[in-house]
């Protein structure tokens, strides 16, 4: 039998293994500027066209490389980072892997102009599909300028794979603040379709935290500051005021490496557990500092994700390092064991205690209570215990359980199961044993809303009924119904993360439709002049920042299109929570409303709506045992 293994042509190998370290545009933009960090430029220009799909051009001041140098990057497994296993463990610099360039020029045509200091004159290749076109000298400035072009021109699955533009610019922003926020001793800037994006001068860490993501952090930013033998720990938090109902304000970085890592979110989390709501995250910028024998960043090719030799002692570094420095800039509630000097002048103080008072206070029924052993929880039961009427207190009176009007008009049958035009085409038979059997109904725990039926009663899920009724109302906007639209006196300036603002301009149009009215205003900021009309005046920003945040949410766990993960977005985020307080007509509104809509028995996330409990059930129930 013939043999039938063969040896892959290096082009075909190199695409393959390209697949891993260049994902999209935002891959070549983090490992090109990882190089020029490397490369100790302190100046460094990202230049982009078409979000990246047309033109990555890098260029840095820093040391260059000899014309051999320039040959061997492109190379398979080609680095200058590491010589022997040893230097492994030991590694500083951003790159070690030697695949990046060779990943690029597998699957871009891809220039390189370079030039060292000290040399006269520099060298220009040019390289495409891993075979290079041309090597000759040049003249070029010190440093490196590296052009990727036409990125997947070979591969054009890999391409049609590609994003909008805005989602593309939206990673390649993140690539960028992550490496400009870990260097900000240098120089870098940021040119997109030839409008300037950023332009970062060096600083301190403040500085350049402010220049990202904002002047309105200036005075909101507490220093974090750690030592130990293990490990050092520096950056900032944001005070309280500054969380946000959307991630992106959180950076960590290890060794000057920026990471990803929930379990040491989780430890910041905890710190702000009882200083912000449950669903907001705070801001901080996180350095750690250890050996790097400590630290495994050999496990993913973006060498994003690492793994540490003792986690739970960094979880509780992070934690208590960051409670230490809100508690020692008075952002924690902290006890204060001064005495105040007021109490020193009254007259349970001050007075003597008389024996009268003593034997007064000994034979009350009270002390005698709390001072017997295990009789803490006895009522009195004489006749002239102030306690024997207790139960009164919790008695309730028989006429509250009557319906009242409240002075509201009689509510009116549910349009789900009355004959009416509007309604009643859209209704199922199946929901015709649910009809509403014309009694106000209750709210329980500010969660549920009980309704009697014809056969029984149904109780309902506040939240997951409103986000059905939302869900299709907004998926009927989209089709041919625009929202209207509720003008806020005052416009707002909405300002967001440069990710954060892509992502609403790439939404733009659909939010518009559902009936917000706002315009980008430069600078990665928005003017939003209306709104939702089911939004609270006033409660733009808010509503906004909950949109991303679940959408955001949606975009990792869902696959469906980005119209579908919007509309879920907005209903999940304008639902009524579980806890609010409803009216009888709120809660009638949202029965008749949710058996109106073609699904009414589950959330779009499949969550049930409601139950149903069957009056025959219930006389079952209570007759067992008899």
């Amino acid at each position: 039998m013939a043999d039938i293994i063969n040896l892959l042509p290096d082009n075909i190998a190199n695409q393959i293994a390209a697949g891993e370290v260049i994902q999209r545009p935002a891959s070549a933009v983090k490992e090109l500027l990882e190089n020029a960090v490397d490369a100790g430029a302190t100046e460094i220009q990202l230049i982009v066209r078409d979000a990246g799909k047309e033109l990555v051009q890098v260029i840095d001041n820093g040391k260059g490389m000899s014309e051999t140098d320039a040959r061997m990057c492109f190379e398979r497994h080609a680095t200058s980072k590491i010589k022997t296993i040893n230097d492994l463990f030991e590694i500083r610099t951003m790159g070690f892997r030697g695949e990046a360039l060779a990943s690029i020029a597998a699957v871009a045509q891809v220039e390189l102009k370079t030039r060292q200091p000290d040399a006269p004159i520099g060298t220009c290749i040019e390289i495409d599909n891993s075979v290079v076109r041309k090597q000759e000298p040049c003249q070029t400035a010190a440093g490196t300028c590296i052009s990727m072009k036409n990125l997947f021109f070979n591969v054009p699955a890999r391409r049609n794979f590609l994003k909008s533009n805005a989602a593309e610019m939206r990673h390649i922003v993140d690539e960028f603040i992550r490496v400009a926020m870990a260097y900000p001793q240098l120089q870098f800037t940021f040119t997109s379709n030839n409008q300037q994006v950023f332009y970062l001068e060096k600083g301190s860490l403040k500085q350049r935290i402010i220049a990202i993501l904002g002047q309105h952090y200036n005075a909101r930013l507490v220093t974090v500051k750690e030592s130990t033998d293990y490990l050092n720990i520096h950056g900032f938090v944001g005070k309280p005021e500054t969380a946000k109902k959307t991630r992106g304000d959180q950076f960590f970085f290890v060794n000057n490496r920026f990471i990803k890592s929930p379990y040491l979110h989780h430890a910041i989390m905890n710190a702000f557990s009882e200083i912000i709501p449950a669903d907001s995250f705070p801001l901080y910028v996180l350095f750690i500092d250890l050996d790097p024998a400590h630290v495994d960043i050999n496990v993913h090719p973006t060498k994003q994700e690492i793994k540490f030799d003792d986690e739970k002692i960094l979880y509780a570094f992070v934690q208590s390092a960051v409670k230490h420095a809100l508690a020692q800039f008075n952002v924690t509630p902290t006890l204060d064991f001064d005495l105040d000097p007021g109490i020193q002048q009254l007259d349970a103080v001050t007075k003597p205690f008389t024996p009268q008072q003593q034997e007064r206070s000994a034979n009350s029924s009270l002390y005698q209570t709390f001072t017997q052993a295990h009789q803490a929880h006895v009522i009195d039961k004489s006749s002239n215990s102030n306690l024997k009427h207790w139960k009164d207190l919790y008695e309730i009176n028989k006429t509250d359980n009557v319906p009242q009007n409240n002075g509201l008009p009689p509510v009116p049958d549910s349009p789900a199961f009355v004959n009416r035009p509007s309604t009643a085409s859209v209704i199922d038979e199946r929901w015709q044993d649910t009809a509403v059997d014309q009694k106000v109904p209750v709210q329980v725990h500010q969660q549920y809303i009980l309704s009697q039926i014809k056969s029984g009663f149904i109780l309902i899920d506040q939240q997951a009924a409103h986000e059905r009724i939302l869900y299709e109302r907004y998926l009927r906007a989209l089709q041919d119904k625009p929202m209207p639209t509720q003008q806020s006196l005052f416009p707002q300036t909405l300002q967001l993360l440069p990710a954060d603002a892509a992502l609403v301009a790439e939404m733009l149009p659909d939010l518009q439709v559902l009936g917000y009215d706002m315009e980008p205003f430069g600078n990665h900021t928005f003017v939003v002049r209306g709104t939702p009309a089911d939004i609270q005046s006033g409660n733009e920003q808010a509503s906004i920042e909950g949109l991303l945040e679940q959408f955001k949410h949606f975009s990792t766990v869902l696959k469906v299109n980005k119209r579908e993960q919007l509309v879920r977005s907005m209903a999940r985020n304008n639902a009524i929570p579980a806890g609010k307080t409803l009216s009888p007509r709120e809660m009638q509104n949202i029965i008749d409303e949710l058996f109106a809509c073609s699904m009414p028995n589950v959330s779009p996330g499949g969550k049930y709506t409601y139950v149903s409990f069957k009056l025959a059930d219930l006389v079952r129930m209570f007759e067992r045992g008899n």
